[in-house]
């Protein structure tokens, strides 16, 4: 996913706040979901865990690529890769599991998410 910086991720001095980062990357796994028409109602993923890497600052007028992988499948988590570039240079990176909840619990992940996920994973 690209996605340009506009002033609203940035601070006074035009740089944009770490927690963008972050944001760029939710963006970006939603739009996965959406591109393969996962919706959710009582259910989704929601964040366990992640380790955030930032490597060099993004501006204000960047264009930016957000790129997600997927590095491992559990019965009812993944986790993923998610690393940021300005043109070739990687700026971000963020591995972080996912669980998947439903009816507020942790549950196993529905068979329709994990043969896309699965594909997603080739």
């Amino acid at each position: 996913m690209k996605r340009r910086i506009y002033y609203n991720n940035t601070d006074a001095g035009g740089v944009v706040y770490h927690t963008e980062y972050i944001k760029f990357c939710e963006q970006a796994r939603s739009e996965v979901f959406f591109h393969n028409n996962i919706i959710f109602e009582d259910d989704g993923y929601v964040v366990k865990e992640l380790n955030a890497k930032y490597i060099k600052p993004a501006k204000l007028g960047d264009l930016i690529e957000i790129k997600t992988n997927i590095l491992e499948i559990k019965n009812a988590s993944i986790k993923l890769l998610q690393e940021i570039f300005l043109e070739k240079t990687k700026i971000f990176s963020m591995t972080i599991i996912l669980v998947y909840i439903k009816n507020n619990k942790i549950s196993k992940i529905p068979q329709k998410h994990l043969r896309i996920l699965n594909e997603l994973k080739k």
